[in-house]
């Protein structure tokens, strides 16, 4: 049976991290700690709530006390300009850790193996860690030096852009996001920075940790190319990444000709029932094609899925991939769900920070200096923790399952945090559910 990781666990193992950050002030103007500024952007992403703050100095003034320290253990609540400037000058580097020490935190106590985030059926169980870039800033006025550059039509757009990876799971809505890597201008590069450099970057740094775990990476055709897969398999980890026909021709070429050879492809069919219609599943697979026209070219297997409605034979779903695990009539099925899941970090992940409350493409604060990747940094670690909590806390999960939508549970909690004290994140869900609970007879 795992261990639950509670909320102050997760909240200690920030501290330990915050607590360390480098204060580059000089002189008196110390009124506030980093610890402080960024725990309290940290609530402010946690309870949704952009007025938080502005609301827990009023309950201050009114009561004495107030929810950034009951909940969060600011000890000084600073405004919101003050936030910015306080972490405007820190590396988003100094918040790396603990992304992997939440991670770390629930295979110890068991969280991850309970809930199947070691998938099986590839050999040793795995992790999936699905990789997808995503913009969360354009301007065509504001803008610093770390934005990148287009221009169109004559005019100059600025941007800002993230690889977040998350581990992922066929089945399992909740993705467990880990560390970001951002695409800013790089020391001493003449060309821009762009979403394939910032995911070999993200590799080339946590490919020992991701090893250990036999992880596989997931990622769109965009990845799909020979550099970043030789750079996948020389540090011990696998692939199963889109493969579209217009970017691998020679692949697809090599496939065409395999698959009028007798016994060169192999197709497998199922039908299942969906619910609401009878599919026709066809799988195929080829082994040890080219991944490209390179005379030295990795070889791979290409893979894909067709389905479509068993009675008429329209299409519901259909994608290609290539791979570098063993695929055969046994695994190509594991194979494929893996491949699929990567979608999860498009539905799950960055469609959930930018429309479902964190509002990840709003400007909290751009900055001069790093702000606006510290934000983001502190962002995802607020919505790691709330995925930790639906892992882990029964009533936490049992809030979600009772209030229904995401909107209503953040709703109550920016309500309630605006009028009541909390002494601890506990007592505040203790109290919603008992709210909810039928009265005695």
């Amino acid at each position: 049976m795992a261990v639950p990781l509670m909320f102050s666990q997760v909240m200690g193992i920030l501290n330990r991290t915050l607590s360390r950050l480098p204060d580059q002030r000089r002189g008196q103007n110390s009124q506030y700690t980093l610890q402080d500024a960024a725990l309290s952007a940290f609530a402010v992403f946690f309870t949704q709530s952009p007025s938080f703050l502005a609301y827990q100095r009023a309950m201050q003034a009114r009561q004495g006390r107030n929810n950034a320290g009951g909940l969060f253990g600011v000890k000084r609540i600073p405004s919101d300009a003050q936030v910015r400037n306080l972490l405007d000058p820190l590396s988003v580097g100094e918040l790396r850790d603990p992304f992997w020490d939440i991670l770390a935190q629930l295979e110890h106590n068991g969280v991850l193996a309970e809930n199947a985030y070691a998938v099986s059926g590839l050999g040793a169980p795995r992790w999936l860690c699905a990789l997808d870039g995503t913009q969360y800033f354009h301007s065509t006025q504001l803008h610093c030096a770390n934005c990148t550059q287009a221009v169109r039509e004559g005019v100059v757009h600025y941007a800002h852009s993230v690889v977040i990876p998350a581990l992922v799971r066929p089945g399992r809505a909740e993705v467990l996001v880990l560390e970001p890597e951002f695409i800013l201008p790089q020391d001493g590069a003449q060309k821009q920075d762009c979403e394939r450099n910032a995911a070999r970057r993200w590799v080339e740094r946590n490919a020992a940790a991701l090893a250990q775990h036999h992880t596989t990476i997931l990622a769109d055709d965009l990845h799909c190319n020979q550099p970043f897969c030789e750079l996948l398999v020389s540090r011990g980890l696998d692939f199963i990444m889109t493969c579209k026909p217009d970017s691998h021709q020679a692949l697809y070429a090599e496939v065409e000709r395999l698959s009028q050879v007798p016994g060169g492809m192999t197709q497998i069919e199922e039908q299942t029932w969906n619910g609401r219609v009878h599919e026709r599943r066809v799988y195929r697979y080829v082994n040890h094609v080219p991944l490209c026209a390179q005379p030295r070219a990795l070889r791979v297997t290409w893979c894909d899925l067709t389905i479509t409605v068993q009675e008429t034979g329209a299409v519901l779903y259909h994608n290609a991939w290539a791979t570098n695990l063993n695929v055969n009539d046994r695994t190509i099925r594991p194979v494929v769900a893996a491949g699929r899941a990567r979608w999860k970090i498009e539905n799950e992940n960055n469609n959930v920070l930018k429309n479902q409350g964190y509002h990840l493409e709003h400007n909290f604060g751009h900055g001069k200096q790093h702000l606006s990747t510290v934000l983001v940094a502190l962002m995802l670690l607020a919505f790691l923790t709330h995925t930790v909590m639906q892992l882990c806390d029964h009533t936490y999960q049992q809030l979600r399952l009772r209030l229904a939508t995401r909107k209503t549970f953040f709703d109550d909690i920016r309500a309630l945090t605006r009028y009541l004290f909390f002494a601890s994140w506990d007592d505040l869900l203790a109290f919603m559910l008992s709210q909810l609970e039928p009265a005695p007879d």
